[in-house]
């Protein structure tokens, strides 16, 4: 959510930057709302400081008292249907994207950096669900019978290798100081307003009971971790991690990624978030994206960064870098990470201040970064892992995990 005051005093911009990302926003009347808004604010309070006497009321007092209060009552009571209106309306302006963010859909990423060599394609590499089906890694068809469209099973040593990959992030981000939590992925509407997934994302949740929601991603629970509460200056930078089951409807992926376990329907990930101050959120935004690439460096998969245009970085964010792992079958990258800076977009929905020095309350700053998410990172690491005798080795930062060096 963003400041009604700079909205008023940057309108101009925040269309553009709403444009830029896609999103077709109706300022003029979100500003008239708020006129209104204003003016009922003004005329409550000033009734309620009319029914404020000095000493005992007198009888004339009493009797226009009364009056007072029957105007302040329907003055609230349009108060709270305009107050519903204006809270709508601001939920659905999203962010200002950065100056450093291509603007454009997905084909205006650019690549900031590339680490490793796509190997060469003297042969076609067998895909992951070839690799899976050969090693009785992978059972696709029962899983689909089981779950539906965009189910799967994991088998055998690909479940020790699934634990492995989580068991190494979650290593990681504790070694580098963050709090890890295993948080709840059922949870509250308010929670998900107030981390900025609804209303923009709505249609992708599952929605399991009347105000209840399954998450696509322990973010949602972690931002809200701290709703309502002022932190010490002191606790910031405070480093947040989940791991967690998510769940994602996937609507409007039709006929994408319908083969194997790329873009599925339930997944598990370990999850960075970070509070910060304002000052400090470049600093931050290149810690944890160090941290996911320390651990994509680690499974030896070649991988690029990529800077997320505006179409493609969602409502929320106003920066975005993504990790993209390199894919033999398909002999392209693909996005396995996002690290995104949210500013105090997030911290205004859910109320999270913190007070410096000084005694002054700010909104603290937010930013998120996948540590490794999986199935989909399973499959590129079966594809790039591959051997010419159809065995998969494990590189050696996972060995002390799985136990096992080799998968044949």
């Amino acid at each position: 959510m963003l400041d009604i005051k700079y909205i008023r005093e940057n309108k101009e911009a925040v269309k553009k930057g709403a444009e830029a990302k896609g999103y077709d926003v109706d300022l003029e009347k979100l500003l008239k709302v708020d006129d209104k808004r204003t003016k009922l604010i003004e005329k409550r309070d000033k009734l309620r400081s009319q029914l404020k006497f000095e000493g005992k009321p007198s009888k004339e007092q009493l009797t226009k008292a009364k009056k007072i209060k029957k105007e302040l009552q329907a003055v609230e009571e349009e108060y709270n249907k305009i107050e519903k209106e204006w809270y709508h309306l601001m939920l659905l302006v999203p962010s200002i994207p950065s100056n450093e963010s291509p603007v454009g859909d997905e084909s205006k990423n650019k690549v900031i950096k590339t680490v490793g060599k796509a190997p060469e394609k003297k042969t076609v590499p067998k895909d992951h669900v070839e690799l899976g089906d050969a090693l009785d890694l992978l059972d696709i068809e029962r899983g689909v019978k089981i779950g539906g469209t965009r189910s799967y099973i994991l088998e055998n040593q690909l479940v020790v290798l699934e634990q492995a990959l989580l068991r190494l992030a979650l290593d990681t981000v504790i070694k580098e100081g963050f709090r890890v939590m295993n948080v709840p992925v059922l949870v509250k509407e308010e929670a998900l307003v107030g981390s900025g997934f609804f209303p923009f994302g709505k249609e992708d949740v599952y929605e399991v009971d009347e105000g209840l929601y399954l998450v696509g991603t322990s973010e949602a629970s972690l931002i809200y971790l701290h709703s309502g509460e002022i932190l010490n200056e002191f606790e910031l930078p405070k480093l947040l991690s989940g791991i967690s089951a998510c769940f994602r409807r996937e609507v409007g992926t039709y006929g994408k990624d319908n083969r194997g376990i790329i873009r599925v329907h339930q997944f598990n990930k370990v999850e960075q978030v970070v509070l910060c101050k304002e000052s400090e959120w470049k600093k931050s935004f290149d810690f944890i994206l160090n941290i996911a690439e320390s651990i994509v460096r680690g499974l030896e998969l070649p991988y690029r960064i990529v800077n997320v245009a505006t179409r493609d970085m969602g409502a929320k964010n106003i920066y975005q870098n993504d990790i993209e792992v390199w894919f033999p079958s398909q002999n392209k990258y693909r996005e396995t990470h996002s690290c995104s800076y949210l500013g105090d977009f997030q911290s205004r929905r859910a109320n999270i201040k913190y007070r410096d020095d000084d005694g002054d309350k700010h909104f603290v700053h937010t930013l998120n970064n996948t540590a490794v998410a999986t199935p989909r990172i399973l499959a590129a690491c079966l594809e790039n892992w591959q051997q010419k005798d159809g065995s998969i080795t494990i590189p050696k930062a996972l060995q002390k995990y799985t136990h096992f060096k080799v998968i044949k």
